[in-house]
């Protein structure tokens, strides 16, 4: 991650200033079936990297004196919710949640915003692995009658990383359309 990080100022003139986390991979499998390994693999890639970069961002946000800095976490609404054989990712997801708060009440004082989205299901690679049928159950749930488009998840972090919304930090910004409200 550091070497990222020099590369990045070397590559651009203008400081660090935004940084979106959006990394996720799901190992599903039932708790009492899942492995270890699965389990870590998860809280690696979706936690701890969110950790490693955001850390790394910060850093060099600070030192370089950015005015207004803007980090934001891609969670999951499964951290909130729980999903059946998702132990691990709900896990990670809700960890994420609890890192972006923690994170907003320490980078405030800097004049860096760290916030949060929980996605519901979005038309996604990782949607499209799921079964026809669970799909169809899903989508019935959702009360807008469909899944989201990666663009509409896309202007929610635009939206907290732009001026727009300079006085929101800590928060966690629900894309569902309107699933478990």
């Amino acid at each position: 991650v550091s070497s990222l990080f020099a590369e990045i100022k070397k590559s651009y003139s203008a400081p660090l200033s935004i940084v979106v986390n959006c990394a996720g991979i799901l190992r599903d499998s039932f708790l009492m079936d899942m492995t270890e390994d699965a389990f870590d693999d998860v809280m690696k890639v979706n936690l701890k990297g969110t950790y490693l970069v955001t850390q790394a961002a910060a850093r060099e946000m600070v030192a370089s004196g950015v005015p207004n800095g803007a980090i934001v976490n891609i969670s999951s609404i499964v951290g909130k919710t729980g999903n059946i054989g998702q132990c691990n990712y709900a896990a990670s997801k809700a960890g994420v949640v609890g890192f972006t708060k923690t994170v907003a009440l320490e980078l405030a004082k800097h004049n860096i915003r760290c916030n949060a989205i929980m996605p519901g299901f979005i038309e996604t690679p990782m949607v499209a692995s799921v079964p026809e049928k669970v799909l169809t159950k899903i989508v019935a749930r959702v009360p807008m009658g469909r899944f989201g488009k990666p663009e509409e998840l896309a202007n929610a972090v635009l939206f907290l990383c732009s001026p727009a919304s300079s006085y929101v930090t800590g928060s966690v910004l629900e894309v569902t359309g309107g699933l478990y409200m």
